[in-house]
């Protein structure tokens, strides 16, 4: 088994709070599972840098502003990811497929309908643990309210 392979993904959002996935070509590791857009780091390259490159290059869109938000470790049986999780939360163009892969915008609720890559399942977690928690801040306002 070789080394670790360092990705830089992006968490990129709609102004509805949708989050854009992207599906993986079949020919390529894990195919046809869906992942949060994103990709390798090169030697000597910025995580930031690589996230902005990688996102221009697969969906077509320039990030204005991003932040780190989660890191990941995952072994699969063939190769180790470290995932460098970044959330967008700046962006200009409108995505597309360049690379011809289907994209989806998918709220936080419907993420469970796809099938992701094994090592986004923590940022799966994180997202739908910060979704219930917005939905219930706005539930306890909308209560306080009424009361």
């Amino acid at each position: 088994m070789s080394g670790t392979v360092h990705v830089a993904v992006g968490i990129v959002t709609d102004p509805a709070g949708a989050l854009l996935i992207a599906r993986r070509p079949d020919h390529a590791h894990q195919g046809g599972r869906w992942e949060f857009p994103g990709g390798k780091v090169e030697a000597a390259e910025s995580v930031e840098a690589a996230l902005r490159r990688e996102l221009h290059e697969e969906l077509g869109i320039n990030v204005r502003a991003a932040e780190p938000w989660l890191q990941i470790r995952h072994a699969y049986p063939d190769k180790t990811v470290l995932l460098d999780v970044w959330r967008v939360t700046a962006w200009g163009g409108e995505p597309h497929g360049r690379e011809g892969q289907p994209l989806r915008w998918a709220s936080p609720a419907r993420l469970a309908d796809f099938a992701f890559l094994a090592a986004d399942e923590p940022i799966i977690e994180r997202l739908r643990w910060e979704h219930a928690q917005i939905a219930q801040q706005a539930n306890s306002k909308g209560m306080s309210s009424v009361l």
